[in-house]
């Protein structure tokens, strides 16, 4: 596995895996307001206004994963399907650690759905710790979106 900063050549892979991920990880337990903003295209039209705040993971050639950090946020992790469970995800997340540090911060945040409990566990076994419940607001065409939520933190 490699780690790269992404290119617009890889914005295409970035929705084919943050589509289906997002609605793994969200469906049922975000409001309905959400699910509706987060259409199958908007993945296609966000992924490439995001290239530059990612960073991807490559697995013999295919990208397996990315990662998205915005100064001292882990905004995005998403792995593909078919490269879960196989340690892409704590590699990226390592790597957003980094980036937050190089951003000249000494601690790192995310968001994480309360009712996710697959991710929760996940960060809280690389060393994140709940700091507790608030609402994220998650853009969307008309307008932020309050979604309930968890706020993660990790000392660098």
């Amino acid at each position: 596995m490699t780690l790269r900063r992404a290119g617009s050549q890889d914005a295409r892979d970035v929705a084919e895996i943050w589509h289906p991920g997002w609605r793994d990880a969200h469906l049922g337990i975000v409001p309905h307001e959400l699910v509706r903003a987060r259409t199958e295209a908007s993945f296609y039209t966000r992924a490439p206004a995001r290239i530059g705040d990612t960073t991807v993971a490559v697995v013999d050639g295919d990208v397996a994963g990315f990662v998205m950090v915005v100064d001292d946020e882990v905004e995005q992790v998403y792995v593909s399907a078919r490269h879960r469970g196989t340690g892409v995800a704590a590699v990226l997340l390592r790597e957003a650690e980094s980036q937050v540090r190089a951003n000249g911060y000494g601690k790192a945040w995310l968001a994480v759905v309360a009712g996710n409990a697959r991710a929760r566990a996940f960060y809280e076994r690389n060393g994140w710790c709940d700091e507790g419940p608030f609402d994220y607001l998650a853009a969307a065409e008309n307008g932020p979106i309050p979604v309930p939520s968890h706020r993660y933190t990790k000392l660098l």
